[in-house]
């Protein structure tokens, strides 16, 4: 009953309309199961329990570090700090931007350690996949180190959640981009990690009619301030769903 309320008390907090923002929040959506992640996150769970206290990374390109957006606080990571700080009373919450932009999986994965060292989190967002995609990184290299990338963090004692690749005019332009998201959808299952299926998502919203100029900005690429918050929105969702579940 207590999950149930914490998964209610969300819904309600996280989907009402924004008005300081041009387009409708109430067009932030995503079917139930898009938003499963495929992990509990058992040790955001423990640190939940025992310290009260949960510490996130949010590793990833331009997404991550909010490129593009007119207020930073539109962007996803400070979104998840805001939600999840509203859904969890009593239990601190930390979110640590580490986007840059430009990076891909391999980068990204290189500076991993330095990244989590100092600060040790319980859960790692990456975002990744984008990137190489677009510059056409071969395809076993990339699960190579996105496999290598989760086995270091997992090692250094977090829960990770894959972010898989934006659903955007130039990407969906590649010969192969779905080719990255399913190296990703199979690592995550592989190796216990989490999936936030931001491609699907993305691709439901424009299937269902939304145009792509209302979630994405003029470059065709990163994400407007509409899509930042509602991904932001809806990853918080899912974190909950996964801490807060049976």
């Amino acid at each position: 009953m207590r999950s149930l309320f914490f998964w209610l008390t969300a819904v309600a907090a996280l989907l009402v309309p924004a008005t300081a923002l041009p387009q409708s929040m109430s067009a932030c959506r995503a079917k139930s199961e898009l938003l499963k992640l495929g992990s509990d996150l058992p040790i955001a769970r423990k640190a939940m329990a025992e310290h009260k206290h949960l510490r996130i990374v949010a590793l990833g390109s331009s997404t991550t570090a909010g490129y593009g957006v007119s207020n930073p606080a539109y962007a996803y990571p400070m979104q998840l700090r805001i939600g999840l700080e509203k859904a969890l009373p009593g239990i601190e919450i930390e979110v640590i931007n580490r986007g840059i932009g430009g990076q891909d999986v391999e980068e990204m994965a290189a500076r991993m350690r330095a990244d989590m060292t100092p600060n040790p989190p319980s859960l790692v967002i990456w975002q990744t996949g984008t990137n190489a995609a677009m510059r056409h990184m071969p395809i076993d290299l990339f699960e190579r180190r996105l496999r290598d990338g989760v086995k270091l963090g997992k090692s250094l004692g977090a829960d990770f959640v894959l972010m898989s690749l934006q659903y955007a005019p130039a990407v969906v332009a590649l010969p192969d981009e779905e080719v990255y998201e399913r190296i990703m959808a199979g690592v995550a299952t592989d190796v216990g990690a989490g999936l936030f299926r931001r491609y699907d998502i993305m691709r439901a919203w424009y299937d269902d009619g939304m145009p792509y100029a209302q979630f994405v900005q003029l470059d065709g690429l990163h994400l407007n301030d509409f899509g930042q918050k509602c991904i932001g929105k809806l990853l918080t969702l899912s974190i909950l769903g996964a801490l807060t579940g049976p």
